[in-house]
């Protein structure tokens, strides 16, 4: 159950206001607030279903004013050989193409001193926090804008927690959460880059992890990509799955 809830957490955590998930038998959907935002998750179906698969989910984004989605391919994904039949079919590995599902169950060592990592209090904090995620991930254009328009109706979604690290009294890193039974399931999490190297991004891991503590639910839970992955495993994350991820633009 963690392996599968650390390679998809869209499809365990809470719904977001504005969000919507559609369960199907063969794949689940998430759908995102943001226009761009949409994941294929939880592949169950036969190798000969993929054509009909695939137009079933373009016809329900369509259906939504939508023309893209990401493909995330677990270790457990059926057909075993769906990111295969993806690419073979015009799909092309996203960004990031690829990413671990870690666990961590045990106490991470605490950040440095001076480094002050809390659940943000205001909208205000929590705009700071939102801005530190948009530069780090290279938000840009329609998209930042489009991310910054969501803010008000985020901050009111109470699904969603927001933990940020303060130095020097500036938001240095930040990250998003949502609970569930077996822990946090951890999102976005980054540090600004003119704040790297001084262990911001361990003082939000510890704040995170204390929630979760807090919760009586002492484990966190996400993905490792590139940039964070080595950052976690020396954290203590444990690999326990693994994800590719593709886009699929087919507007």
């Amino acid at each position: 159950m963690l392996r599968e809830i650390a390679e998809y957490p869209n499809s365990f955590g809470p719904i977001s206001a504005g969000g919507e998930r559609i369960e199907t038998p063969r794949y689940t959907l998430c759908i995102g607030r943001g226009s761009t935002w949409n994941t294929v998750q939880r592949h169950r179906f036969a190798a000969s279903e993929i054509d009909d698969v695939m137009a079933e989910v373009h016809g329900l984004l369509r259906e939504r004013g939508r023309d893209s989605t990401q493909w995330e391919v677990g270790s457990a994904a059926e057909p075993a050989n769906l990111v295969d039949l993806l690419l073979e079919r015009g799909v092309v590995p996203d960004s990031d193409p690829y990413a671990v599902a870690l666990v961590l169950d045990r106490e991470p060592p605490p950040g440095p001193p001076g480094a002050v990592g809390r659940r943000v209090e205001t909208f205000e904090e929590f705009t700071a926090a939102n801005e530190v995620q948009f530069a780090a991930f290279g938000a840009e254009g329609d998209e930042l804008a489009e991310s910054r328009a969501l803010l008000p109706d985020l901050w009111a979604d109470r699904a969603w927690l927001m933990h940020a690290v303060w130095m020097d009294g500036e938001i240095v890193s930040a990250g998003t959460a949502m609970p569930v039974s077996e822990g946090l399931l951890l999102y976005g999490g980054a540090t600004a880059p003119h704040a790297r190297g001084r262990g911001g991004y361990r003082a939000l891991l510890r704040a995170r992890w204390d929630e979760a503590a807090a919760r009586g639910t002492p484990a966190l839970i996400t993905q490792g990509g590139s940039m964070s992955r080595p950052i976690l495993e020396r954290a203590g994350f444990e690999p326990v799955g693994h994800v590719h991820i593709l886009l699929d633009e087919f507007g």
